[in-house]
């Protein structure tokens, strides 16, 4: 893949939007899906448009097309972009979720161990708060 994003690099791949030609790098800044339509999805969907518009691919190889092959390696980062994307979220989302276990079983236990030392005798309160006074 990192041969990939300097053959991009390289070639200055640029990708159609809404708002204009967009570099790799913007390519980032873009959320997975928008209502706007200023998103990943419709730029993955408009270098498909353009590579079935390019003519059917060539399984043979005997004909090189140039053309046909920048559309493949733009859908392939774009692709990766996504997925990327998609793993930060995933990443992101499990982070959250357990930090509120984490919080959730500090509580339980700040409970647990009120509720232990509510069940000490007063003989075993008076010797903790004796030693705790030094």
């Amino acid at each position: 893949m990192d041969n990939l994003f300097q053959i991009a690099a390289r070639r200055k791949f640029r990708f159609s939007s809404l708002k204009g030609q967009l570099t790799v790098e913007q390519l980032y800044d873009l959320p997975l899906q928008a209502v706007s339509g200023f998103d990943l999805n419709s730029v993955a969907k408009e270098v498909n448009a353009e590579l079935k518009a390019a003519g059917e691919e060539d399984f043979v190889g005997l004909v090189v097309s140039p053309a046909r092959d920048e559309l493949v390696q733009k859908l392939d980062l774009v692709k990766h972009i996504i997925q990327v994307k998609k793993d930060e979220a995933a990443a992101a989302q499990a982070a959250v979720a357990r930090r509120q276990e984490l919080r959730r079983l500090e509580e339980v236990l700040g409970r647990k161990q009120d509720a232990a030392l509510e069940n000490l005798s007063p003989e075993e309160i008076e010797k903790r708060i004796a030693a705790l006074r030094g």
